[in-house]
């Protein structure tokens, strides 16, 4: 299930704010130039689709995401709690960092933890099936899938090169919640 929870910078232990309904959360976001909206996720998948079939059932809103934002590049990621890289891929996203374009997923399936620290608030962001997030460019932000990660996502990128993360060097994710599935 998706919320939002946000905090003082400061204080990870009690969130300011928890907001569990998705018209309230895209109206808090937005007030931050956060992106987050509602896809109809009911396409019918095979079990483990392909990076194509994945595409070919949300092309409309991927085109329509693409020609409103200029977006040049679209994937699929997809990870299982059987993942032998699981623990290595979780670890790559936990440390504060940042991109120079907008990263913007769209959950297919299962769920993601984002987490955006935006001047001297921390935006928790449970996404779960039918989410979408763009965290603006440049936004000091993690990501964590959990120790036992289950979600397909659907990837769109200014940047052909992909996934290109500029850390910050702030330990301030160690301070703030983790996803425990």
């Amino acid at each position: 299930m998706s919320n939002l929870k946000i905090y003082r910078d400061g204080h990870p232990e009690s969130p300011e704010m928890i907001v569990n309904d998705k018209l309230a959360m895209a109206e808090e976001l937005n007030k931050v130039g956060v992106r987050y909206e509602q896809w109809d996720a009911n396409a019918e998948l095979a079990d483990q689709p392909t990076q194509e079939q994945v595409i070919e059932a949300y092309k409309d809103d991927i085109e329509r995401l693409m020609r409103e934002e200029g977006y040049q590049t679209v994937d699929v990621v997809s990870m299982t709690p059987d993942h032998p890289q699981k623990d290595a891929a979780r670890v790559k996203f936990l440390d504060e960092h940042r991109h120079g374009e907008d990263e913007v997923r769209f959950f297919v399936d299962g769920q993601g933890l984002f987490t955006l620290h935006i001047g001297e608030r921390v935006y928790e962001v449970l996404c779960s099936k039918g989410d979408l997030i763009s965290v603006p460019a440049n936004t000091p932000h993690w990501f964590d899938m959990g120790p036992n990660p289950r979600f397909t996502a659907i990837r769109l990128f200014n940047n052909p090169d992909g996934w290109v993360a500029h850390f910050t060097g702030d330990d301030i994710a160690l301070r703030f919640n983790r996803l425990e599935n």
